[in-house]
């Protein structure tokens, strides 16, 4: 019972690996600054763009980001397709909700630089927690 448990583990990270590949793949063919740009719109730090991008890391894609995905990357129809079938063979009944990519626009906004990593980074948090705060409540009352 064990052996089946790890092929099926081994089975998934390939299947994980397979999908991420194809976003890295993407995001390589993007202009520069796509990963800080995807960083913004789900309002993480680029290493998690990082960890969730590289094939290297087993650690998945959570679905609730795969419309930000897609729209801040520009998938192409034959990309998102290719990318939706490798995520179903590694998360099968986990895609999103969504009908379609949400569309998102990437903000600039100058802020001061408190000369303290800890403190730019609490703020750069504020300000994404923020956005989603208001996007989220914007999205609930246009049903």
């Amino acid at each position: 019972m064990a052996k089946a448990a790890k092929i099926q583990e081994a089975s998934s990270e390939d299947a994980i690996r397979a999908y991420k590949t194809i976003l890295s793949h993407v995001i390589d063919q993007r202009p520069s600054g796509m990963r800080q740009r995807l960083a913004d719109a789900l309002g993480k730090h680029r290493s998690f763009v990082t960890q969730i991008s590289s094939p290297a890391y087993s650690i998945p894609i959570p679905s609730k980001h795969l419309p930000s995905i897609f729209s801040v990357c520009h998938f192409s129809p034959a990309e998102r397709d290719q990318f939706l079938v490798a995520y179903h063979q590694a998360h099968p009944g986990k895609l999103p909700a969504a009908s379609g990519p949400r569309k998102t626009r990437h903000v600039s906004l100058i802020v001061p630089d408190f000369g303290d990593d800890k403190q730019n980074a609490a703020l750069d948090r504020a300000i994404n927690e923020f956005i989603q705060k208001i996007t989220s409540i914007a999205g609930k009352g246009s049903g």
